[in-house]
């Protein structure tokens, strides 16, 4: 039955063949079709990164071919640097986030829920994927768990930040909220960077490419790759932390900025240039090496806050173009020839939810926290999104340079495992993505309406979205207004600055 409807559906031949849009006009479709999907979800209700994926979806080459197989980053086309930009400039904002006074502020509570949380919905993704792959071992993989387990941590924090702003949540659980999503991603991209390494080993002894593993693989280099990953971060974001004492205006230390992602991307290419000589026994982490550029620079210049202010009116073409294009790649036709599949997601969903809930259950009986953050916090962080969608584009990307690599030395049957990993575990994590982003923001306001931090009276009558103004702080930090003052005052770029946030 799931057969026939796909093949209904996405077995048609394409539009338009492949080879007729070129690059920038695929670009142009791109953002046409994007624009439109944001006026959609707005009246829908939902966050921009949703309407993205699906309108990738519905353009891409596996539906109504409007962008061609032949110009995605999968293929090795024309707009694989868009995704490899998007992977940078999403890195250096979640380092931004990372300011030590904040996290000082926050006290031992959050970061130890965030830690357990993080670590708990890697454990009961790791081990209910793991004992699904001996029941269906074609399905699932150990070494596909394993990079699931890790891209499991992320958490997308713009849909439950959207409820909390529109229904004026206040009270425990919203206050130790805010810091706890704040940190979970840097989290999550260690736990990610262990992770992919160990399971990269792991699918290349399967495919029979090396001799076996050792611990040099799974232990050593993937240690050294995180520790040369933020020893090269902090060189850049030190580096940038000079930038405005020589350079005074707005424009220029905003392109000192973009420098900085595109210097820290240029320097991890270049080490996979040494890896593929064999100079090098491993590659950096190009998510680690941008997030320690900006947790560096963040925490050495208080003009941090400003600076940002102009990149984040520059990246939203960008991140727009980064998750309709991973919508694009999604194969929906895999589920009709694999409709078991479809079990693994909903596993992975249910696994995550899990421990994401009873880890933050435990996190906060340690640190002895309100019961309403024992009982509430963990729903309200089940959505994901943006980091955990590059995650996943890293990994298949990995997985497509051992498969190319496995090609050109005609071991045809090992390319085609290690293409299928990276295509499965896109799949899987948009697929999630999907789901969560739709049921995360209906049970956050519900966690919150129970814990008592929404007032009956916005509960009872649906409030217009405020307008948000960003504003320097006076530490140089990023300050959000919300409200009709703000309103009076907010920039014809504003919108633009929205959908970056909501987009991670």
């Amino acid at each position: 039955m799931t057969s026939t409807i796909l093949n209904g559906m996405f077995a048609e031949a394409p539009l338009i063949p492949s080879g007729y849009i070129g690059t920038l006009l695929a670009i142009a479709i791109a953002l046409i079709f994007g624009l439109l999907s944001t006026r959609l979800m707005k009246v829908i209700g939902l966050p921009n990164v949703t309407g993205y994926l699906i309108m990738g979806l519905i353009i891409g080459p596996h539906a109504l071919g409007l962008i061609g197989e032949d110009v995605l980053p999968s293929s090795g086309g024309g707009l694989q640097i868009v995704s490899t930009v998007a992977l940078g400039f999403i890195g250096f904002s979640i380092g931004v986030e990372f300011k030590l006074s904040h996290i000082k502020e926050i006290g031992k509570s959050a970061i130890t829920i965030t830690f357990f949380q993080a670590l708990a919905a890697t454990l009961c993704v790791d081990l209910g994927l793991y004992a699904l792959s001996f029941a269906w071992p074609d399905v699932m993989t150990p070494y596909e768990a394993l990079i699931l387990g890790a891209i499991a941590t992320a958490t997308a924090p713009a849909a439950t930040l959207m409820v909390v702003r529109q229904y004026k949540a206040k009270g425990v659980v919203t206050g130790t909220l805010l810091p706890v999503v704040a940190l979970d991603d840097a989290v999550g991209l260690i736990v990610f960077a262990i992770s992919n390494s160990i399971a990269l080993s792991l699918a290349n002894s399967a495919a029979g490419i090396s001799g076996g593993i050792s611990v040099l693989d799974i232990v050593v280099w993937p240690i050294l790759e995180i520790v040369c990953s933020l020893v090269i971060g902090l060189g850049v974001g030190a580096l940038l932390s000079v930038v405005p004492r020589f350079f005074k205006s707005r424009d220029n230390r905003t392109i000192a900025t973009i420098v900085c992602v595109f210097l820290s991307l240029g320097i991890c290419q270049l080490f996979e240039l040494f890896e593929e000589k064999g100079w090098m026994p491993f590659a950096l982490s190009d998510l680690l090496v941008c997030m320690m550029a900006g947790a560096t620079f963040v925490n050495m210049r208080k003009e941090a806050g400003v600076m940002m202010e102009g990149t984040d009116r520059w990246t939203p073409v960008v991140l727009m173009l980064f998750f309709i294009l991973s919508g694009a790649e999604l194969d929906v036709m895999m589920f009709a020839d694999n409709a078991l599949l479809i079990v693994c997601i909903i596993a992975y969903v249910v696994l995550r939810c899990a421990g994401k809930y009873f880890g933050t259950m435990a996190g906060a009986a340690v640190t002895r926290s309100d019961k309403k953050v024992r009982n509430y916090l963990g729903i309200t962080l089940f959505p994901q999104a943006g980091v955990a969608i590059g995650m996943a584009t890293m990994c298949k990307t990995e997985f497509a340079k051992e498969a190319a690599a496995a090609t050109a030395n005609g071991n045809i049957a090992a390319a085609e495992l290690l293409s299928e990993v990276g295509a499965n575990i896109v799949t899987v994590t948009m697929c999630a993505v999907l789901i969560y982003e739709l049921i995360g923001p209906v049970l956050t306001k519900w966690a919150l309406s129970r814990a008592g931090e929404i007032s009956p009276e916005n509960l009872r009558r649906r409030r217009k979205a405020e307008p948000v103004l960003a504003t320097a702080g006076p530490d140089g930090s990023t300050v959000t207004e919300v409200g009709s003052d703000a309103s009076s005052q907010q920039t014809a770029e504003q919108p633009a600055s929205s959908d970056s946030s909501e987009a991670k």
